[in-house]
């Protein structure tokens, strides 16, 4: 599983950074970072979480 953002739609609101924080970041910037573009296994229904909490719908999933 790979998870993706689209950096136009992202407001770095930070919401997946709460359920997730393991893969993903954001900077002082207010940019968002994906620490781990490849999924493990054991985390892959808190990153579906978290895409599915995104505010802005700036994440995706490719399976």
């Amino acid at each position: 599983m790979k998870v993706k953002v689209d950096e136009l739609v992202c407001e770095a609101n930070a919401v997946c950074v709460g359920l997730a924080p393991e893969v993903f970041d954001v900077d002082e910037e207010d940019q968002l970072h994906i620490l781990l573009p490849e999924v493990p296994q054991e985390m892959a229904d808190r990153v579906r979480h978290a895409v599915r909490s995104c505010p802005k719908a700036a994440l995706s999933l490719e399976e």
